[in-house]
């Protein structure tokens, strides 16, 4: 880790107030900083903190929000909450995963697209329903997916 990182996360972790009880802003700073959590430096946060990488990795593999890969241009959610997976939602998970050629919490070789599961999307009448950084398709069968990604470049 350079010299310019060290400096960047100790300013980090100077600019919040309690860090052993706010580690999910800690990691949200970390991750807009640099785009996603690299290894080594939750291991050195844990470390300044007092803390342990074990609990680092443990939140940002709980939450959705967090990336331990770069992340794409264009993030992907599939909606596997009861009604998207009741009509489809896995269905288009894996054809999206075959066109891409990618699995859920990968990112594309070309770094044009992250794909990420989620819950709910608060879309249940629109089901099955994918959400393509903040643009929302509702009722989407596998034969719309490639227009529908088409469109991010």
């Amino acid at each position: 880790m350079s010299k310019q990182e060290e400096t960047e996360i100790e300013n980090i972790i100077a600019g919040i107030e309690d860090v052993k009880t706010a580690k999910i802003r800690l990691l949200q700073e970390l991750q807009k900083k640099y785009g996603y959590l690299h290894e080594e430096h939750m291991k050195y946060v844990a470390k300044r903190t007092g803390g342990s990488y074990t609990d680092l990795y443990g939140i940002a593999t709980f939450y959705a929000q967090f990336n331990l890969n770069p992340a794409g241009r264009h993030t992907i959610y599939v909606c596997e909450g009861t009604s998207c997976h009741v009509k489809g939602g896995k269905k288009l998970l894996s054809k999206i995963g075959e066109l891409l050629k990618i699995k859920v919490k990968e990112t594309t070789e070309d770094k044009r697209f992250t794909l990420k599961v989620v819950r709910c999307l608060g879309c249940c009448g629109l089901s099955p329903t994918i959400m393509v950084d903040n643009e929302t398709y509702g009722r989407v069968r596998s034969a719309d997916l490639e227009n529908i990604l088409c469109k991010f470049e």
